[in-house]
């Protein structure tokens, strides 16, 4: 016979499982939704499906240069999210690989920098870019993403657990440290980089705000300013607004999806 306290403790675990599950996966469903209801149907709480999607997906499309869309923001995550993995795994591997007797008074400076908010960097980085005649250009958004000091601190985490027996026989065979880096460490720590892929693209898919101020034109905006834009109007049209949604969500659900796995081995610090 069962331990009452052992099932009882069970059913609240799943109970409360099932209602974090229902709160997370709600706002997908209503998302879905909306899309095919109409803007009137979705404010009066419609919550089963509609038959205004292809009138939803027309006037999207027909408000919006969706393969220009689509490019500026596949480029800047796309291209953001390698070179920031390239540059924040080589400093990560670098401070946890090479010992001075500054490093840790380095990273603590690093780490200390985190504590500052993001407002109260704007100004001076859109007075750096104007001066460099950046403003209004992928590189604007791209380079202040590249060095990131959490990515930088998540990869000197996991590097403590790499081998560094490897390191020391690859040294041996005669390998140089970059051939080291790129040959023995990325492979070995495939599960990091596909857990710092995610996280890094889904936040350079989603930036919003800095992209805001530096991008000027409709043609070099992202899907994210394009779908937040079309909440600004004096009566939105919430169904194409869902339609947009639905496409700017759905990049970082297929990343998440494929590297789910090494996701989670990742996020446990484990090494092949």
């Amino acid at each position: 016979m069962s331990n009452p306290t052992a099932l009882l403790g069970r059913v609240a675990t799943y109970l409360l499982l099932s209602i974090a599950a229902f709160v997370s996966v709600f706002p997908f469903f209503w998302m879905a939704v909306g899309a095919t209801n109409t803007s009137a149907d979705i404010l009066k709480g419609k919550a089963t499906p509609g038959g205004a999607l292809w009138t939803n997906m027309v006037t999207f499309f027909s408000s919006v240069d969706m393969p220009r869309i689509l490019f500026n923001s596949f480029f800047i995550a796309g291209v953001g999210t390698a070179l920031t993995l390239l540059v924040s795994s080589l400093a990560g591997y670098g401070f946890e690989m090479f010992r001075s007797r500054f490093r840790e008074r380095v990273f603590a400076g690093l780490l200390l920098m985190l504590s500052i908010p993001f407002a109260a960097l704007m100004v001076p980085l859109f007075v750096m870019m104007a001066n460099f005649k950046m403003i209004n250009t992928y590189q604007a958004i791209i380079l202040p993403t590249v060095a990131s000091i959490f990515i930088i601190f998540y990869f000197r985490q996991a590097t403590k657990a790499f081998p560094h027996e490897l390191r020391d026989a690859a040294r041996i065979d005669g390998l140089k440290e970059w051939q080291i880096f790129f040959n023995v460490y990325m492979p070995v720590m495939r599960s990091t980089y596909a857990a710092a892929t995610i996280i890094v693209f889904m936040a350079n898919w989603n930036n919003y705000l800095w992209p805001l101020i530096v991008l000027q034109t409709n043609e070099m905006k992202t899907l994210t300013l394009v779908v937040a834009g079309l909440t600004s109007a004096y009566t939105p049209d919430w169904g194409v607004v869902m339609v947009g949604a639905i496409f700017a969500t759905l990049p970082t659900l297929v990343i998440f999806f494929l590297l789910q796995r090494r996701f989670v081995e990742g996020m446990l610090g484990a090494v092949k």
